[in-house]
């Protein structure tokens, strides 16, 4: 499977730029986490060799509800690198998505090492720096989102770009599990939810991630950035959307996503 796996990256990678592709029904099934997993390191590794780099990662399907549409019983998880962060209160050309789509989300900065794949959630807890309001801009490579599970990993985890809250809070205090969360674009609301929605706390999917990642070979380190998963709907943009998203005792950040100047 080996030369298909690295035909099927080569095809995700063409589709950032020619367009979106069919689902890769063809060379993956649609639950085969492992090619898929594999398609999504080659294209991590590829980037890694393009100058790219890793500053954290995302977890994805941690609604139990989004898991049972995908026919899967686990959350997924994609690479975030150093160029696909937005400046809180910045812009997102339209040029360089495809189809986005925005979602608030719980992240947090790691002030250590997570290299335990049994690590727990109050381990988590003791590793993070500071506690940021998120938003997410995913996106998919495969045309109209009709995806799979193995679509979406291989896709790293259907990834873009997002806005991180320049300030941050010390986790000590934080009800997670609670906290409300309103998006808005245009100033009105879009998306509600609450900490909750994410494995039923972020940090167990923090934690999830990290024994994941541990297993791999490729743990979480101090200074990661991870998305802990999102907190309501995710919501389609076009072109002139203001997006703003408040976690209540967390914080807020917003970005614009702008008709993208070619020439």
């Amino acid at each position: 499977m080996t030369t298909t796996h690295e035909a099927v990256a080569r095809r995700l990678r063409d589709a950032y730029s020619g367009g979106a592709i069919p689902p890769l029904r063809d060379a993956l099934e649609p639950t085969d986490a492992d090619g898929a997993y594999a398609v999504q390191t080659i294209n991590t590794r590829y980037w890694e060799a393009q100058g790219r780099r890793i500053v954290g990662r995302k977890a994805g399907l941690t609604a139990k509800a989004v898991q049972a549409q995908l026919g899967v019983d686990q959350p997924d998880f994609g690479v975030l690198f150093d160029d696909m962060r937005i400046a809180d209160g910045g812009m997102l050309d339209a040029a360089r998505a495809l189809q986005p789509k925005a979602e608030a989300e719980i992240a947090f900065i790691l002030g250590a090492d997570l290299p335990d794949p049994a690590t727990t959630a109050e381990q988590v807890a003791a590793a993070v720096a500071s506690v940021h309001a998120a938003i997410e801009i995913v996106d998919s490579r495969i045309a109209d989102w009709k995806i799979s599970f193995a679509d979406t990993v291989a896709d790293n985890g259907s990834s873009a770009f997002f806005v991180l809250a320049d300030t941050g809070s010390p986790l000590a205090g934080l009800d997670l599990e609670g906290a409300a969360m309103a998006m808005r674009v245009n100033d009105a609301v879009v998306s509600t939810g609450i900490g909750a929605a994410a494995l039923g706390n972020p940090l167990n999917a923090a934690a999830w991630l990290a024994q994941t990642l541990a297993a791999r070979g490729e743990p979480l380190k101090a200074g990661d950035i991870l998305l802990a998963g999102a907190l309501g709907p995710m919501v389609a943009l076009v072109p002139g959307d203001h997006v703003h998203a408040r976690i209540a005792g967390i914080g807020e950040c917003s970005f614009t996503y702008a008709a993208g100047q070619r020439g």
